[in-house]
């Protein structure tokens, strides 16, 4: 089942030639959810191919570089005859600040907008198969961090072995790959244990928004495949980014580590660092044990089940 993340923006509060402001895409499985929307984000919709079949979006928090683009991508939907509903999840006491910014050019859109808000710990959005939960971060305003985190898949069914103990192809296969243990002619009894291996675990995407290092990033999913981390500064500017609330790219990847994380997606790069992304990556690979990384804007990435 697929599941690709583009990367719409990347830059921090200021807007780079090369970058946009924050925001992520996920695609899974045909549904579409977006992670904060900065300035321009229809824009970067429509340039970088993932269209605007969105179901949810998750804004971390109020700062304008995270939000700015929620009145024009509505705009946009509206244009395009959108009519399904769009849920908007937001911190605990933002929902009038957002529904202000969401009803800013004068009119309501012509579909159905419903705003959440929500805390650490809570489930934002629960899926058939995956679900979206908030955890809380570290930042100078209210903010949440989101995780989608995927349900466990079913262990993989040994065939061989099923005919071994004189299971015959067809139905009783998928009854036993579906939990449910099934007799035999003879009067056998065969038990799922048998013949179905341990559950497999579902795929998972962290993403923190604008954060210093978090614990709660590292207890909300269990060894993410991504984490997509704030990384505004390098060393240089360490103590500016405790100061300003942020993190730099050494933190996120021990961060990352501690989280047992597969890939580290340095996001939220300040300006000053326009066109010269070396130092992160190089501070982030010093310290972290996977696959650490700037993505550019525009930059897709599919995340494959690891034990296929």
């Amino acid at each position: 089942m697929p599941l690709r993340v583009t990367f719409l923006g990347t830059a921090g509060a200021i807007p780079t030639t090369e970058r946009n402001p924050s925001s992520v895409f996920v695609a899974r499985d045909g549904e579409g959810l977006l992670f904060d929307a900065g300035e321009g984000t229809q824009r970067q919709m429509m340039r970088f191919g993932t269209g605007f079949s969105v179901s949810h979006l998750f804004v971390t928090h109020l700062h304008g570089d995270h939000v700015l683009g929620i009145p024009g991508l509505l705009q946009t939907m509206a244009f395009n005859d959108r009519e399904e509903p769009l849920a908007i999840h937001t911190p605990h006491g933002t929902r009038g600040q957002l529904k202000s910014l969401v009803n800013a050019l004068g009119n309501r859109p012509s579909f159905p907008v419903r705003i959440s808000e929500v805390g650490g710990g809570d489930v934002a959005y629960r899926a058939d198969e995956y679900e979206v939960r908030a955890f809380d971060t570290d930042h100078d305003t209210r903010s949440v961090g989101y995780a989608l985190v995927e349900d466990d898949r079913k262990g993989r069914f040994d065939r061989e072995r099923a005919e071994e103990l004189g299971v015959p192809v067809g139905p009783k296969f998928s009854r036993l790959h579906e939990g449910e243990s099934v007799e035999l002619e003879d009067g056998t009894v065969v038990d799922p244990e048998q013949v179905v291996g341990e559950p497999r675990p579902g795929r998972s995407i962290v993403y923190t928004g604008d954060t210093r290092p978090a614990e709660a990033t590292i207890e909300v999913a269990d060894e993410p495949d991504l984490l997509i981390h704030d990384a505004t500064f390098a060393d240089d500017r360490a103590e500016r980014a405790t100061d300003t609330a942020h993190s730099t790219a050494r933190q996120a990847a021990e961060i990352g580590n501690r989280s047992g994380a597969d890939r580290l997606a340095l996001m939220h790069l300040s300006s000053r660092y326009a066109g010269d992304t070396d130092d992160h990556e190089r501070e982030a690979r010093e310290v972290f044990e996977g696959t650490a990384f700037v993505p550019d804007d525009g930059e897709k990435l599919e995340l494959p089940y690891l034990d296929d």
